[in-house]
């Protein structure tokens, strides 16, 4: 009888998807739906580098959000996979939340965002300077 099991050395590593111009345009929009929402970014940017906030915490670093829609917005990033919830079962309850690593990941991805938006403040204010010579 053969073997059906075979000793694999290593697997190779897929080099990724394959982009078309039509493809990678449609998958940065899904990327910038998920992104969507007027509080999403402040919320990450308060996550970022491994901060785990309680509610509480989350409500005082950005008073202008209600309560409703830090929840509302809290609730769509943990089901889109970028906010973990962490429950520690206790009275008072206490509810905390901190980036996945996948939400983690973005972190450079919007510091490069960052620096293009520099860059092209730089470039503006630099065909201003050139105009008025």
């Amino acid at each position: 009888m053969a073997r059906t099991h075979k000793k694999v050395r290593y697997s190779p590593k897929s080099k990724g998807k394959a982009y078309t111009p039509v493809t990678a345009a449609l998958d940065v929009e899904q990327t910038f739906k998920v992104l969507e929402g007027r509080w999403k970014l402040l919320i990450l940017f308060h996550l970022f580098g491994g901060n785990i906030l309680r509610f509480s915490e989350l409500e005082k670093a950005i008073p202008a959000i209600s309560q409703k829609m830090l929840i509302q917005q809290l609730r769509q990033m943990e089901k889109d996979g970028m906010v973990r919830r962490i429950v520690h079962h206790q009275v008072p309850p206490k509810v905390e939340y901190g980036l996945t690593d996948w939400g983690q990941a973005l972190c450079p991805a919007l510091d490069a965002l960052l620096k293009w938006a520099e860059l092209r403040e730089r470039m503006v204010n630099k065909d201003e300077l050139s105009r008025e010579e």
